[in-house]
Order: structure tokens, then sequence, then C-alpha cells
């Protein structure tokens, strides 16, 4: 089981009695605004069932990781990682902030530990992150993790039928002061 600590927060494996709060989370419009239409139950659930595999760094599943408060175990959110590519040993972050708890440096908070933690467990090389460039919040929670944008990518990702542009985030194993 992995359970990551920050001052405030436990980053731990997602578990089965945590199904209500994944829910509610990929259920929400607001949160998922910048990311996908919110999907039936059913696909939710799903996804959902795989999370509760064990996981691999070399599996190219995402890892995705409960955020609680560590004082009240109440639930922050999502985060976690995928091998966005072997030969460069490069990784995807992602992460879902519960809407009554963004602003709060949460999502700061526990990328970072999730990023040291990728370091130190499998020598991950680079970080990278897309978000949408109206995405603000995602942005700056990236920003003070000390990715640095890279690129725009125009027309990259689609929501519907909208068609979003991206900033690409890179992040180098080199960049960080362990």
């Amino acid at each position: 089981m992995i359970a990551l600590y920050t001052d405030r927060l436990v980053i731990r494996t997602i578990q089965q009695n945590d199904w209500s709060n994944v829910l509610a989370i990929n259920s929400d419009q607001t949160v998922l605004t910048h990311i996908r239409p919110v999907t039936s139950t059913a696909d939710i659930e799903s996804t959902f069932k795989q999370r509760l595999e064990p996981w691999s760094y070399d599996s190219g599943e995402w890892l995705t990781l409960i955020i609680e408060t560590i004082q009240d175990k109440m639930f922050v959110g999502l985060t976690g990682f995928y091998k966005e590519s072997d030969a460069m040993n490069r990784a995807e972050v992602g992460y879902l902030i519960s809407p009554n708890q963004q602003g709060l440096g949460y999502g700061t908070e526990s990328l970072k530990a999730v990023i040291d933690w990728g370091i130190h467990e499998f020598n991950i090389q680079k970080f990278i992150g897309y978000c949408a460039v109206d995405n603000i919040g995602s942005a700056q929670v990236m920003r003070k993790c000390g990715f640095i944008q890279e690129g725009l990518l125009r027309q990259n990702h689609k929501i519907g039928d909208r068609q979003i542009d991206e900033y690409l985030f890179g992040l180098l194993q080199s960049d960080i002061r362990i």
C-alpha cells in the first residue's frame, strides 16, 4: 500500500470504501469542466474497479491515489500519474480536487509529494501535465510545483463539441532540488 505524508495530507492507495467520494468527484461537472464530460456511473465504477487492482509503473495504467487530510481524514481529491514514455522514463501527472477543497494549496502539496515519490521510486526523468488554457487553477498548481510551460497545443483536446487549446507543462528531475 502506498501512503505518502505531507504536513497536512496523506496521499494513499485507493480502497473500496473510497467509492462514494470517487463517484462524487467524477460526477461533478464543475470539477470536470476543463477535462471531460461526466460519464455514466457504470463507466466510473468500471474505472474505479480497475484502479483497485494492484498497480505497477510499467503497466501503462494510471496510478490513482486518494488525497485526504491527516487531521480529520476529509476527502480532498485524487492525484497520480502514469508512465507516458518508456524510452524517456516520462510520466504524465493528473489531479482532481473537490470544489470545497480548492484554493487551499492541497493540489500543490499533494502533487509535490507524488513527484518526489515518483523520482525516488522509479527515477522518473520528466513529468508532464496538460491543462486547458482557461484552467487557471491547474496551471497555477503546476507552476507552483516547478513545472515550466513548454508549449501551447492548439485544439489538442475535445470536450463534447468544444475544441480545447491546452498548455503543455514539463518538469525535469534535474529541475528539482531534492
